[in-house]
Order: structure tokens, then C-alpha cells, then sequence
């Protein structure tokens, strides 16, 4: 066959296997595209990143999963684990639209619930919190981020359009449109508005400075009403 014809056999596996996860990861490629600044291509995403090997692994492991098909499942999970770094039971029930940025460190607990267009960074639990059985991990709504290292644990539900910052340690309910930080989590609001799925971590609302601004705030309308007297 020669080199250049194995060239070109390869080249043809390559599209072929682009071609594959286009139409069958085509919500997954494009969250990437639109979240990360750093993807120049499908091309690049599809070969190359390890937050979209994890995923597709996982979609194969979970529909053996579901089939009841014993060991298989895990087999190819912690496979996925050994290539990328990310931990993804195949009893998680994962939604469109999910991003891994980074991805070492990730993991995704079995009975774990994530909605559409959730953004993971790395170093990310959804674990649980003991030996309890049943739903013992967390329920992620839509549209939500969570940053680098955070740990979300027990079976909790993380509201829509929410955002959970680096580090922050999860172990209550959080409701909608909310940004939780700190050790342990800290909810402020955040004002009614969605996430931006941009990821502008600079501009999200602290709740710990909030309350310093109000507290300022508080004292200098005291001193104004004592010059006033």
C-alpha cells in the first residue's frame, strides 16, 4: 500500500470518525466552541481535547449501562479515567450541551443529575457525603457553572443559571440564578440575571464583599445623620 496510501487510510479514519461525533456530539462541539477561546476548530476539539473524550466515553458507558450490561460499563469509565483524568460513573445522567474545560480531576458521581449546557472546570466533585444509598449525589439544573476544585456533595439540587465558585464547598440546596463561594458555600443572589455562559469569572458577585459594601455603606449613613445633629 505504501506510505502515502496509509496516509491517506488514516486521513480517511480521521474524517470519518469527525464526521461521527458532528452528528453525534454536535451539542457538545459546540458548547466548546462557544466557552472556550482557546478551541480553534472542530478538528482540534474532536482529536484533541480530553473534556470531549470523557464525554463520549461516557455516552457509551451509560447506554451499556442501561442496558444492563455488567462490568463493561465501569470497565470503559475508568479506561476514560486512565486516558483523561475524569471520572464519569455511567449510572450519572448527563444532559446536552456539557463542557469540561481542563477536566483533570473531575468526578461525577453515580447517581449524579446534570442538566443542559453545564460547565465543569477541573478538580470538580459531585460526590456524595457517607455510605447513604439511594440518590446520594447532586442534581445540577441548566445553564450552570462551577469552578475550579469546587466540591458539590449529597444528594442537593444546584437551581438554573447558577454559579459555584472555585473552591467553594457545596453541601446545601441552592436556589436559582444564584453564586455560591466560600468554605462552606455562601448563596447570594445574582439579581435575577442568567449566568453568562461566557464565563467572565472577574464580574461574578461575592457575597462576602457585598456584605462589607453594605456594612460601609450602613456606617457612613450613620456618620452623615450624627454631622447632621
Amino acid at each position: 500500500m505504501g506510505f502515502l496510501g496509509f496516509l491517506l487510510f488514516l486521513a480517511l479514519i480521521v474524517l470519518a470518525w469527525v464526521g461521527i461525533c458532528v452528528i453525534f456530539f454536535s451539542a457538545e462541539i459546540q458548547a466548546t466552541k462557544e466557552r472556550d477561546p482557546a478551541a480553534k476548530g472542530v478538528l482540534e476539539i474532536v482529536l484533541l481535547y480530553a473534556g470531549f473524550h470523557a464525554i463520549i466515553a461516557y455516552r457509551l458507558s451509560h447506554f451499556l449501562w442501561n442496558c444492563k450490561i455488567p462490568f463493561f460499563p465501569r470497565a470503559i469509565s475508568q479506561f476514560a479515567r486512565f486516558l483523561t483524568g475524569i471520572e464519569i460513573h455511567p449510572g450519572a445522567r448527563i444532559a446536552r450541551g456539557l463542557f469540561i474545560d481542563h477536566g483533570t480531576g473531575v468526578v461525577i458521581g453515580e447517581t449524579s443529575m446534570i442538566g443542559d449546557n453545564v460547565t465543569l472546570f477541573q478538580g470538580v466533585t459531585l460526590g456524595g457525603t457517607g455510605k447513604e444509598t439511594g440518590k446520594r449525589h447532586p442534581t445540577l439544573g441548566n445553564n450552570i457553572v462551577v469552578g475550579a476544585g469546587a466540591k458539590i456533595l449529597g444528594n442537593i439540587t444546584i437551581g438554573d443559571n447558577s454559579y459555584i465558585g472555585a473552591n467553594a464547598v457545596v453541601v446545601k440546596d441552592v436556589p436559582p440564578n444564584s453564586t455560591v463561594v466560600g468554605v462552606p458555600g455562601r448563596i447570594t443572589r445574582q439579581e435575577g440575571k442568567k449566568i453568562d455562559t461566557q464565563m467572565d469569572h472577574v464580574h461574578i458577585l461575592d457575597p462576602v464583599m457585598q456584605n462589607m459594601a453594605e456594612l460601609l455603606q450602613r456606617i457612613r449613613d450613620l456618620e452623615e445623620r450624627l454631622k447632621g445633629k
